[in-house]
């Protein structure tokens, strides 16, 4: 009796024992799947607003002064500046999820952009990094452009939905939160539904750098917005910060146009035409985007990729 009681003693502390590591097993278990169920309903929520969302914009889809299938909007919120473009591409939704869900991709992207100088990307998932570099909308030496480090996060990316997010705490001119967003969804085999948001927050710095530009070679500058109309019937167009994240939002969507219109080109033919299809683009809007002529914006995008091909894998230093 005394034997057996020791043992069935010692089987019951042992069990004891494995209990609470059974009992952690289990929660930390439950805790992968709560989060999985989690995130596969913010993807689910996430792409059927984008659905509804396409569905609410057929007329302004349809007809626009853009030309295209898009459709434009601004608005300043609490200090945020936002500016949303949701527009048809016509690429199927496979070309653009491999076309935009790896980092470096996006360098190939943000170069076309007049203010990016540089862009550099260190892979390390689940987040890699973009090392940009933002100046002005002519040539620039690099070391007097401002480096701007965000992270890129593939938030979603599934057989219908796709979402990229770059953000960084701190950008240009002493902005803040500064964030890139690409969601997609497909339309039938070889068309997608995208959407572009762009927005940053202003500090007091950046206030007064933006002032100061509003002020002087900014001044007659202005974004796509139709806010009034002159005695004439004219259109009037939004003007001072909503025209500038106006305009860079449009910069931004025109370039992951262009970069997905020459993805399954030969390599050796893809930079050339990337640049000339996204000047183009840009020139069909000359109030609101011209800035350079050909020339000079292929001379410029021409040195500064080579530069950023160059140092591209470098380890950052400056």
């Amino acid at each position: 009796m005394e034997a057996g009681g020791s043992s069935d003693a010692m089987k019951a502390a042992a069990g004891n024992r494995v209990r609470p590591e059974l009992r952690f097993l289990a929660a930390g278990l439950w805790i992968l799947f709560t989060s999985a169920a989690l995130a596969q309903t913010q993807n689910t929520s996430a792409r059927a607003d984008l659905q509804a969302r396409y569905e609410s914009l057929q007329r302004e889809l349809a007809q626009n002064e853009f030309g295209r299938p898009l459709y434009l909007d601004s608005v300043e919120k609490s200090g945020d500046f936002i500016g949303d473009i949701y527009a048809i591409v016509n690429h199927s939704f496979a070309k653009v999820n491999a076309a935009l869900d790896e980092a470096a991709q996006w360098c190939d992207v943000l170069i076309l952009h007049l203010n990016v100088k540089q862009c550099r990307s260190a892979d390390g998932p689940p987040v890699s990094t973009l090392v940009v570099h933002i100046g002005t909308k002519h040539t620039q030496a690099l070391a007097a452009a401002q480096q701007v480090d965000f992270d890129f996060r593939v938030q979603s990316d599934t057989a219908q939905y796709l979402q990229i997010l770059l953000r960084a705490d701190t950008g240009p001119l002493g902005t803040r939160n500064f964030r890139i967003m690409l969601e997609a969804v497909p339309l039938g085999a070889d068309r997608s539904f995208i959407h572009l948001s762009y927005s940053y927050s202003y500090g007091l710095l950046a206030r007064m750098a933006m002032q100061a530009y509003l002020g002087t070679i900014g001044r007659d500058k202005v974004g796509f917005s139709v806010v009034g109309h002159t005695a004439e019937g004219r259109p009037v167009y939004v003007g001072d910060v909503r025209g500038v994240i106006e305009r860079n939002t449009m910069r931004y969507y025109l370039a992951i146009d262009a970069y997905l219109g020459t993805y399954e080109l030969q390599k050796h033919e893809q930079l050339e035409r990337r640049l000339r299809d996204w000047f183009a683009a840009t020139e069909r809007y000359p109030l609101q985007l011209h800035e350079l002529s050909e020339r000079e914006y292929l001379e410029m995008k021409r040195a500064e990729i080579g530069q950023q091909q160059t140092t591209q894998g470098r380890p950052k230093s400056d």
